[in-house]
C-alpha cells in the first residue's frame, strides 16, 4: 500500500519518557521514515509533527499520537512502532506530535497545542489526502489526557479568528490511549485511586501553580478545566482506553505518584460516559495479551470500526 523507508531515522532517535506498554517497546529504527518530517503547525519550537502518509488513493483517515512523559518530556518520534505500522496497513495515516512541556507553559498549552495540531491537519486534508472527517487520536499518559481533553472540549473552531488554522474544526471521530489520568483534579485521584498517587510530581508544575496558590479556589478551578471529564456531554466521540498498571487498592504508604496510569482511572470515565449512551470500551492489557491480542492492535481495530474501514465492524474482539 506504501513504500517502507527504515533507513536513517533511527538516528533521530531520542528516548522519549513516554509511558507505554512493556510489549511496545521497539528501536526507532524499526519505524518506517515520516513522509513529511518536523512540520511546523505552530509558532513555538514544540510545534512540529511528523506524517505518515497511508497511499490510499481515496483520502485517508487519521491518527495523531501524541506522546507522554508527565508533560514534563518525551518526543514524537516515541510514537509506538506497532501502532504506526499496524495503522498504515489498514489504510490509515498517522501524524506524531511535539507540544509545549510545564518549562515552556503550564495548562492549558499542551492541551491547546493538541487541538491546533488537529485543527492544523485538517487544514492539510486536500494536500495531504487526509479525510477531514475521519479524524482521530491516540497517545500515552500525558499524551492520552491530551487527546481526551481535545476530544470532549466543544470545538475550538474559530472563524473570526485572523489565525486561518482557527478556523478549521477541533473535533475527533475517536480516541484510543493508554494509560490515561481521565481527570486532573488531585481531590478527585484521591479520591478514586487512593494512596499517593494525587501527589505526582509532574502535576503541580503542570498547573503552573505555587506552594501558596495550592487549595484556593483558582486552583480549584484550573484542576477543573485541566481535566478531561470536566467536559462530557452526549455528543461526545467514543472512546477505547487501556492500561496496564495492576489493579487494586493502594496501600497509603505508597510512594507519592504510584498509581497515576491505575485503571480506575478508566472506570471512573467508563462510568461518565456510558451514562449520556457514549461508548467507552476499557481494556487491561494482562486481559488482551490472555486473549492473544495485543493493545495496539486492539486500538487500530476500535480505529478501524469506528472509521468504517471494510471488515473491521462486528470484530469479535469488541463483542
Amino acid at each position: 500500500m506504501r513504500r517502507r523507508n527504515t533507513l536513517g531515522w533511527g538516528l533521530l532517535g531520542l528516548v522519549s519518557l513516554t509511558f507505554t506498554l512493556a510489549a511496545s517497546q521497539q528501536p526507532f529504527t524499526e519505524r518506517p521514515f515520516p513522509d513529511r518530517v518536523n512540520v511546523h503547525y505552530g509558532n513555538h519550537q514544540r510545534h512540529r509533527l511528523d506524517f505518515w502518509s497511508a497511499g490510499t488513493e481515496e483520502p485517508a483517515p487519521l491518527v495523531i499520537y501524541i506522546h507522554g512523559g508527565g508533560f514534563q518530556g518525551g518526543d514524537k518520534r516515541g510514537v509506538p512502532a506497532d501502532l504506526l505500522e499496524e495503522c498504515l496497513n489498514s489504510g490509515i495515516s498517522v501524524a506524531s506530535i511535539n507540544y509545549r512541556l510545564s518549562r515552556h507553559a503550564p495548562y492549558p498549552a499542551p492541551m491547546i497545542d493538541g487541538a491546533r495540531a488537529v485543527q492544523f491537519l485538517r487544514s492539510m486534508a486536500k494536500d495531504w489526502n487526509i479525510d477531514p472527517e475521519r479524524i482521530a487520536a491516540s497517545g500515552g499518559s500525558a499524551g492520552a489526557g491530551i487527546a481526551l481533553w481535545v476530544g470532549f472540549r466543544d470545538d475550538l473552531r474559530n472563524p473570526e479568528s485572523e489565525d486561518p488554522i482557527h478556523h478549521y474544526s477541533s473535533r475527533l471521530s475517536c480516541m484510543a490511549v493508554f494509560g490515561a489520568q481521565t481527570t486532573y483534579d488531585p481531590r478527585v485521584i484521591a479520591t478514586i485511586i487512593g494512596g499517593r498517587a494525587h501527589e505526582h510530581p509532574a502535576l503541580r508544575p503542570f498547573f503552573g501553580l505555587t506552594e501558596e496558590q495550592l487549595g484556593t479556589d483558582e486552583a480549584h478551578q484550573r484542576y477543573q478545566e485541566a481535566s478531561p471529564d470536566t467536559y462530557v456531554t452526549a455528543d461526545d466521540p467514543p472512546v477505547l482506553l487501556v492500561y496496564n498498571e495492576p489493579r487494586g487498592p493502594l496501600s497509603p504508604n505508597s510512594p507519592p505518584g504510584r498509581g497515576i496510569h491505575h485503571p480506575n482511572f478508566g472506570t471512573y470515565l467508563a462510568s461518565k460516559l456510558r451514562a449520556f449512551g457514549i461508548e467507552c470500551l476499557t481494556e487491561h492489557a494482562d486481559d488482551l495479551t490472555g486473549r492473544g491480542i495485543s493493545p495496539h492492535h486492539q486500538m487500530v481495530r476500535f480505529f478501524c470500526r469506528h472509521f468504517r474501514i471494510d471488515g473491521a465492524e462486528g470484530t469479535s474482539e469488541f463483542e
